[in-house]
């Protein structure tokens, strides 16, 4: 899947595929979060933060629920919930095909499962720890917070720790934050509906009629049904 790449290596649509958009099968779209959870493979993610899968449908419920009202965060205080909202964007920001994570209400999400009374005590911490690291660091570099940074500014900084094995000695605590919200960013992301449209993956639904695969995967993959044909043949001949 080819996406534009906003910053180095922030983008989390590099990080794999989007999820489906209700916790109940919807004939629409053929597939429950629960599904998409499972074959996205965020269950190692939902571990890193001390949750389950189940965990995450509900917080993805919660927010389905919204329905564009307006929402106070039960986690982040005014400043973070300023920041997430600011950083998120940078990870997933809005293209040609669908909108930004914030677009997509990535930062409720990561709100409702960091207040989770599941979430582990350490993940509250390292999130809240990291962002107070994100904020010394630009205060240090340019006299403001992060939020408050100017754009070329703040992408100074996450090009620094998006790249974990290009990272300089002493930046060990913003890749790790930075890697942490990815992840969360992304799962929030893949959870929502604009996130299962962006997949663009039709799930479990019923097909009538084959048309055989797109020319331009044939295209990618180098064959042709007359190719494939000719080799059926001549395996059948022997």
């Amino acid at each position: 899947m080819t996406r534009r790449l906003p910053l180095a290596n922030t983008d989390a649509r590099q990080s794999g595929d989007r999820q489906a958009e209700a916790s109940a099968r919807d004939p629409k779209q053929g597939m429950s979060r629960r599904d998409a959870v499972r074959i996205i493979g965020i269950t190692p993610v939902l571990a890193a933060i001390g949750l389950a899968a189940c965990d995450m449908e509900r917080a993805a419920n919660k927010v389905a629920s919204l329905a564009g009202r307006s929402y106070t965060p039960q986690f982040f205080n005014d400043h973070e919930w300023r920041t997430v909202r600011v950083l998120v964007d940078y990870i997933i920001p809005a293209d040609e095909r669908s909108g930004s994570a914030t677009d997509a209400r990535s930062p409720e999400f990561m709100d409702l499962m960091l207040a989770d009374e599941l979430t582990s005590e350490s993940t509250r911490e390292a999130v809240r720890e990291g962002m107070a690291w994100l904020d010394a660091e630009s205060t240090s570099r340019n006299g403001v917070p992060f939020v408050d940074a100017s754009d070329e500014e703040r992408r100074a900084i996450l090009d620094d720790i998006a790249w974990p094995r290009r990272a300089r000695e002493g930046m060990e605590q913003g890749v790790e934050f930075f890697t942490r919200m990815r992840d969360m960013t992304a799962s929030a992301f893949f959870s929502s509906e604009m996130g299962w449209k962006d997949l663009q993956y039709m799930g479990h639904t019923f097909v009538p009629v084959w048309n055989g695969c797109p020319p331009e995967a044939l295209e990618k993959l180098g064959v042709d049904y007359d190719l494939m044909n000719t080799r059926v043949a001549i395996n059948d001949g022997r």
